[in-house]
């Protein structure tokens, strides 16, 4: 959907867009995304309405069980591909807008698309990390995912095009694709010192590092107002940003289709998409240019 028709929404968005204009306006914003804003770039979330069920593979398992960890780089190996072919939509054009206006100081993603930064965000923490770094859990040695892709093709000749045309095959929020049969792949081990590798994302199981912790909160503590989009914040590592600007006194605003865990602590709350809210949020936050003179 384009820009213009997007604005052309605002009709039937226009009392729950006034509400939260007036909550924001004049403020500094931070912002906390989730999947639900990526979802209109082509990309799955995980609990959305519609959803599929998910059941992604925990720290645990990766590090613990080589069947496991071969199984995951199999379909990564398939599916990242598919997540570098995305583009940012509408929702991650306007929030990188509305931060080169001022009006929004800063963001914190839960997604690992790298779409934000691809749209033009500046001051932003990708909190559990990106899918298109790979890390050595040995050495700290950190590749590009590209670069891994180079070996993974010549330990695995012709294992991609074996699964059919990527497009005909379900992609989940981290690059995973469905891929049955991945007991014949060959794992690559670090090129510096042969320990594990593993894509630079926070699992399940595994903890936020410290460092993107401490600086999300910086973001939060920095703005006078903390929106949430595209999250239900069932995961904790996003839920305790809403909390703790409620408690420090500052208002929440929530757009997310679907119910979230911090509803009840809402501001303001739009059940609505993510791309077309925060479209017509642009012409009500950009400043007006001056008119001609004469």
């Amino acid at each position: 959907m384009t820009s213009t028709a997007l604005l052309d929404t605002r009709a039937a968005l226009a009392p729950d867009v006034a509400e939260l204009v007036a909550l924001v306006r004049g403020r500094r914003t931070a912002v906390l995304t989730g999947a639900g804003l990526s979802t209109d770039s082509g990309i799955p979330d995980y609990r959305g309405p519609g959803s599929a069920p998910r059941n992604p593979m925990t720290y645990q398992q990766f590090t613990g069980d080589p069947a496991f960890r071969r199984h995951y780089w199999a379909r990564n190996h398939v599916g990242w591909r598919h997540m570098a072919a995305t583009r940012p939509n509408d929702g991650h054009r306007a929030l990188a807008a509305l931060e080169r206006a001022g009006a929004v100081s800063g963001v914190v993603t839960q997604n690992v698309d790298t779409l934000h930064r691809r749209a033009g965000s500046q001051n932003l923490v990708d909190l559990h990390g990106s899918y298109d770094r790979v890390r050595c859990l040995a050495c700290g040695y950190t590749v590009s995912r590209e670069s891994l892709d180079v070996r993974l093709t010549a330990l695995n000749p012709g294992f991609r095009e074996a699964q059919g045309v990527v497009d005909d095959i379900e992609i989940a929020p981290d690059a995973d694709a469905v891929v049955e049969s991945t007991a014949s792949f060959v794992v690559a081990d670090c090129e510096r010192c042969g320990g594990m590798l593993k894509p630079d994302i926070v699992y399940f199981g595994e903890t936020v590092p410290r460092e993107k912790v401490a600086r999300s909160y910086e973001i939060v503590d920095d703005a006078d107002v903390l929106l949430v989009a595209g999250s239900s914040l069932t995961v904790h590592s996003g839920l305790r940003y809403a909390r703790h600007a409620v408690r420090s006194g500052k208002p929440l605003a929530i757009i997310n289709r679907g119910a979230t865990r911090a509803d009840d602590i809402a501001t303001v709350r739009l059940d609505a998409g993510t791309s077309e809210t925060l479209t017509a949020l642009l012409p009500h936050l950009l400043p007006t240019p001056p008119r001609p003179a004469g």
